[in-house]
This record gives structure tokens, sequence and C-alpha cells, in this order.
């Protein structure tokens, strides 16, 4: 072994031996995310207290309901906070099961299901016939730090649409608002899926009755 190699491999045993000493000595961590908190992954839900109470019979016979372009803090997978006005931040360790621009028509479709609105309600693709179209678009949906904890905000727009007219038949902006118990990404999620029960409990009647008046008409 030449000099040259001798000073390369005593310096790599050298860098070797400080590193085993090191991780000895618990200065170094090799765990996935080092100390770092767990990732979660948190579901927005329709957190109603009970499901709505069945019509005798529905209004018309489909119902398909479809997501519309919305707000891009709905558009991610990240949970959003914002200390003020038009400015959003993102929770590091938290996240959606689902991004709410898809999970929040899905959530109305089974809410119009259980109430029996249509006798199918289903989502645009689903290989069911239907004569009404509900447009679906989350405006606002993020955790609004304030003085305390906050609030749960959301804000959705629905737009009715008669499919044999090809016309938009009612549109209308629902806003909702929940508590938030916890100024972390858990208290946000269980506050916005209490902002969820909260608008669509607002939603559905509305939904009945544009349906109801029109229904009938050729």
């Amino acid at each position: 072994m030449n000099p040259r190699q001798l000073h390369h491999a005593t310096r790599r045993a050298h860098l070797l031996a400080a590193f085993s000493a090191l991780l000895l000595g618990g200065c170094i961590s090799l765990d996935l995310g080092g100390d770092a908190p767990a990732h979660v992954q948190w579901s927005l839900r329709d957190a109603a207290v009970a499901p709505p109470a069945a019509l005798d019979k529905p209004w018309v016979e489909g119902l398909l309901l479809q997501a519309r372009p919305s707000h891009a803090v709905a558009d991610t997978l990240s949970i959003a906070f914002s200390r003020q006005p038009g400015a959003y931040s993102f929770y590091q360790f938290a996240s959606w099961t689902e991004r709410p621009v898809r999970q929040v028509p899905r959530l109305l479709q089974e809410r119009l299901q259980a109430r029996g609105v249509a006798q199918s309600v289903g989502m645009m693709g689903d290989p069911m016939r239907a004569d009404w179209l509900l447009l679906v678009g989350v405006d606002q949906l993020h955790h609004e730090l304030g003085a305390t904890a906050g609030r749960g905000r959301l804000a959705m727009t629905l737009e009715l649409f008669d499919r044999r007219s090809r016309q938009k038949i009612a549109a209308r902006r629902f806003e909702a608002q929940a508590p938030v118990a916890s100024e972390n990404a858990a208290g946000a999620a269980q506050a916005l899926s209490r902002a969820v029960a909260v608008a669509f409990d607002e939603a559905l009647p509305w939904v009945e009755s544009e349906l109801r008046k029109n229904a009938d008409k050729p």
C-alpha cells in the first residue's frame, strides 16, 4: 500500500470510529423519521348526530352528483389552517385520507340517499340513468385560528341542472362553522366534520325543494 492509499484508509478508519462512538452515545437516531411525530391521516366525515328521516317516496327517479372545480385548499390532502384572511398554511404531520373536493360530494351523496330524495343517488360515472345533476364545489375548508382555538369553516356551492334541457335550475352557496376544541390537526378535523354536517342540514331542504318544484316540468 502506497502512502496515499494508507492515508485514505487511515482517514476512513477514523471516521468509522467517530461515527460508532456517536451511535453508542445516543447522539444519532437511525429510526425512520427520527424523533418527529407520527403522520396521522384524518377522514373528513358527515358528523350528523343521527341519520335523516327517510321520505315516504322519492321526488325523482335518479340524481347524479359531480365535483366541480374548487378552492385549492380543498383540492389537496393537506389540512389547511389560516391565521389571517386569504393566507393559508398546512399541518405538517397530518393529512386527509381523501381530497375534500372529492370527499364532500360523496358524503352529500350518502346523506341524500339516506333521505331518499331520489330513487337512486350516484356519482357521475356510475352506471345509472338520471335526469338531474347536482354540482358540488368546495369554496372554503380550513381551520380558522383566532384568540382561542378557533373554528372550522366550510363553504360550498351547489348547482342543480336538468339534464333533459341542459339548463341550470338553481344554485346556492352554503356556509357553516363549528368551534375547534384544540388548536391542532385533530381539533381541526373534528370541527370541519361537524361543519360538514351543519352545511348538509341546510342544503338538504333546499335540494328537496328544488327537485319538488321542477320534477314534474316537461
